[in-house]
């Protein structure tokens, strides 16, 4: 498995020039809203279930970072899981997963500023996500979820 790194990031560049960037650094990078992560474990675990569904043949889209995106919505419909993941339109905040590629992010190229709380929990992305507060952490509840995507792809 390829170097994976999750970090929070705010720019006035759009998701698709950040995501630009990395690649041109010999990354692979998905982009998110950082409204709708839970913790850089929901991330990570959205990446291996994705790997795993390519390896075995299961996966609904045709490449591992749509099907990324796939686990990380806990959807079972693309479109939908593109839509509630993805940055919105004017959005300077994002949760970047970044594949492999050079240890320098060089993000004053961009005029980013890391900002890894983006990645954290927050009663925001919980709800967003459709987690109920009880006894069991956010954190663990979406790595529920997650698994569920291969439930529900059938």
């Amino acid at each position: 498995m390829a170097a994976l790194r999750v970090i929070g990031i705010r720019c006035r560049r759009s998701p698709k020039e950040v995501a630009e960037h990395f690649i041109a650094m010999g990354s692979e990078a998905v982009v998110f809203d950082p409204d709708f992560i839970c913790g850089a474990d929901h991330v990570i675990s959205s990446y291996m279930h994705a790997e795993r569904a390519l390896s075995q043949g299961t996966q609904r889209s045709r490449g591992i970072l749509t099907e990324t995106i796939l686990y990380a919505s806990a959807d079972r419909q693309i479109g939908r899981a593109l839509r509630k993941m993805s940055p919105k339109e004017g959005d300077t905040a994002f949760v970047v997963l970044i594949i492999g590629g050079s240890e320098d992010l060089a993000l004053s190229d961009i005029g980013a500023e890391r900002d890894d709380s983006l990645v954290e929990c927050t009663e925001v992305s919980a709800r967003n996500m459709g987690l109920k507060k009880g006894s069991i952490p956010y954190t663990n509840l979406i790595l529920e979820q997650i698994a569920s995507v291969d439930i529900m792809k059938y």
